[in-house]
């Protein structure tokens, strides 16, 4: 059974499953709980974030079609680097929403400016799709 993470800070015996101190646990254990943790990262932004969803119903197809238009191996890297970033800045922003939500569910103008930077993020991201591949497909 998987020792769960915990929130707050303490000695890192190197059996704990998240320490807030450096050092720990290391080489292929350690890696390994990252991708474990990376992969618990994944599931939970697919069943709860419908965001998260939609956009990476929009992606599965771009994926191959960035991979089959004719451009040059740097081009493609940067169509598929493109979309890949719209995934990541929305994980990043579904984190900041959870934790705000986490410390409180009051209304309070610095809940609201984070959870409104972060969709800022995520619509530059969105916005940084068309344009690259524009740009890679016609200069």
């Amino acid at each position: 059974m998987r020792r769960q993470r915990t929130t707050a800070v303490k000695k890192n015996d190197g059996n704990s499953g998240w320490s807030g101190q450096a050092g720990g646990i290391g080489g292929l254990r350690r890696i390994w709980r990252a991708g474990v943790y990376s992969r618990d990262g994944l599931i939970a932004a697919f069943r709860h974030e419908a965001a998260f969803r939609q956009e990476l119903l929009l992606i599965i197809p771009l994926l191959p079609l960035a991979l089959w238009l004719p451009a040059s191996g740097p081009g493609k890297a940067l169509m598929l680097a493109s979309l890949l970033l719209v995934l990541i800045v929305e994980l990043l922003n579904s984190a900041i929403e959870a934790v705000v939500d986490r410390i409180s569910t009051e209304r309070h103008p610095l809940a609201k400016r984070a959870k409104d930077l972060g969709s800022a993020a995520v619509l530059i991201a969105l916005l940084n799709v068309p344009v690259v591949w524009l740009l890679v497909l016609f200069g």
